[in-house]
């Protein structure tokens, strides 16, 4: 289970600190992606992500809230070890209290714009709702960036990408799930509720009772994120408004907004107004992806975010691929569609959630 928490930029609000935040911490959503000392991966990115699930770690379970993340592919949380401010408000993991603790000599490190999560490798038994992972390979941070992950509605990560963008290259959770046969269908799902509860993960399966009509599958054009071909032109009001020639996109629940590059996501902002009167939402367009082939309607219900005023979904970077220019579907677009990561396959299925 997943439960909808109060973001991160809901907080800094409450606390009279966003503008300060915003100011000394721009996002850059394509340090994600290709993250490098140069091009670091702000906190801001996650600032406005709110489904929050638990694992536990150890013998007896120490309990974490982790971000289930498409677009990582590491486990990590806070250790006791942990000095940092940002790890006195969460909870930290304690090797002293587990009897299937395994620890290493191995170091990681994962980029934040406000300098990196530092830590060190270990094994412990994993657990995620009646999955129990053996041995599984996992970060403990010492140091972690800023002050600010102190407000992060969450302890750590549990990346479901593949193994070859994982740091320090530790085997990824779902792999190991895999492996050691735990899954009956070498895939998960992914239902995002708009409400408090009911969203989930679920892992070797698919519920067919949260979508409509039949999966549409995907085939891949990476195995590194969940990255697949978007189709010549995206459109508005029936006419092309971005992506003239084909680009690519990444399915990433660890990304909250839908983002593109900057004279796709300007023209799609002009036609929007950044700005939106609440109560004209329901005259604006779909804005369709067509993707293998088939169209992806999103409505302004899903794209326009409505939290006291009424803003757009969309957000602007730059990150072009051999492949061509890249969009992120976030979880504006993963709260429209039910999505399945097919790792046995290579391929991601999507219909429409109920």
């Amino acid at each position: 289970s997943l439960r909808k928490t109060k973001s991160m930029r809901e907080a800094l609000s409450e606390r009279g600190l966003l503008q300060d935040f915003l100011s000394k911490h721009p996002p850059s959503l394509a340090a994600k992606y290709f993250p490098t000392a140069a091009a670091s991966e702000p906190l801001a990115n996650y600032m406005d992500l709110e489904y929050v699930g638990t694992v536990a770690i150890g013998t007896p379970a120490q309990e974490f809230a982790v971000l289930f993340d498409t677009g990582s592919s590491n486990l990590w949380v806070p250790s006791i070890r942990c000095s940092s401010e940002a790890c006195a408000d969460h909870r930290r993991y304690n090797p002293a209290l587990s009897s299937t603790y395994r620890g290493t000599t191995d170091s990681i490190s994962i980029w934040y714009g406000t300098g990196s999560m530092v830590g060190y490798l270990a094994y412990d038994t994993v657990r995620v709702a009646n999955i129990q992972v053996s041995n599984q390979i996992f970060g403990l941070s010492v140091v972690e960036p800023g002050s600010f992950l102190y407000y992060m509605p969450f302890d750590g990560f549990l990346g479901l990408a593949f193994p070859s963008i994982s740091s320090s290259n530790a085997t990824p959770v779902f792999d190991n799930m895999m492996s050691q046969g735990l899954v009956s269908q070498n895939l998960f799902s992914i239902y995002l509720s708009p409400n408090e509860n009911g969203s989930f993960v679920m892992f070797g399966g698919i519920d067919d009772t949260y979508f409509s009509g039949n999966l549409s599958w995907i085939p891949l054009s990476s195995e590194t994120y969940w990255q697949v071909k978007v189709d010549r032109y995206i459109t508005m009001y029936g006419r092309p408004i971005a992506c003239p020639y084909g680009c690519q996109g990444i399915v990433d629940s660890g990304t909250s907004l839908l983002a593109g590059p900057p004279a796709g996501i300007g023209n799609i902002q002009y036609e929007l107004g950044y700005m939106v009167n609440c109560d004209f939402i329901s005259r604006l367009p779909d804005i369709i992806f067509i993707i293998n082939g088939i169209p992806f309607p999103l409505p302004p219900q899903a794209y326009i975010r409505q939290d006291g005023s009424c803003t757009s979904g969309f957000a602007a970077f730059s990150l072009h691929t051999a492949a061509g220019d890249l969009w992120i579907l976030g979880d504006v677009f993963l709260r429209r569609y039910y999505s399945v990561f097919d790792r046995a396959n290579n391929m991601v299925g999507l219909a429409p959630a109920l």
